[in-house]
């Protein structure tokens, strides 16, 4: 039996930086300059509508957090700590069962959030249809690529005219 310390359940994971390319980095930096824009747009419309004041600000938010993730390469802690207790508990030989219905329960939460805020905030969601999904297919994508289901792997890995498909997470 193992002892469950955090160096046992972050098995082979290192605290580097996951993507050091100039696709990786490139990636970050947009992450960065849409955080950047958002709290500018935050700056700029304080006191007249708190509702666009908490979405520019959650955007800004956001986009901090997902360029610190795609460096640190958080999601793949958390797959090897999944590995960790699988192995622990003797459930290895099963273990894509629970990436496939982690994806499944997320991308039903997801497209019912999605949707639900849609409807309930109508007028907000008209005024940056555009915005609300390329955030909802920016989290849809990075989830499904946290799961690290092999033949998604492999896509990713495909290159096309000397481009790897790794590059667009």
């Amino acid at each position: 039996m193992p002892v469950w310390s955090l160096e046992y359940l972050m098995g082979r994971w290192r605290s580097t930086i996951g993507d050091p390319t100039f696709i990786g980095w490139f990636t970050v930096g947009s992450y960065f300059a849409c955080a950047i824009l958002s709290f500018i747009l935050v700056s700029i419309d304080k006191g007249a509508d708190r509702r666009l004041f908490h979405f520019w600000g959650m955007v800004g938010l956001l986009m901090i957090l997902l360029g610190i993730n795609k460096q640190l390469d958080l999601q793949s802690l958390l797959t090897e700590v999944g590995r960790q207790v699988a192995r622990a508990q003797g459930w290895m030989d099963q273990r894509r069962t629970v990436p496939f219905w982690f994806i499944v329960a997320f991308g039903n939460t997801a497209l019912g959030g999605f949707l639900s805020f849609a409807v309930i905030r109508r007028v907000l969601f008209r005024r940056f249809m555009i915005t609300f999904t390329g955030l909802f297919l920016i989290l849809s994508f990075i989830v499904v690529r946290a799961a690290t289901f092999h033949d998604f792997d492999e896509m990713l890995g495909f290159e096309l005219f000397e481009a790897r498909m790794n590059w667009v997470r």
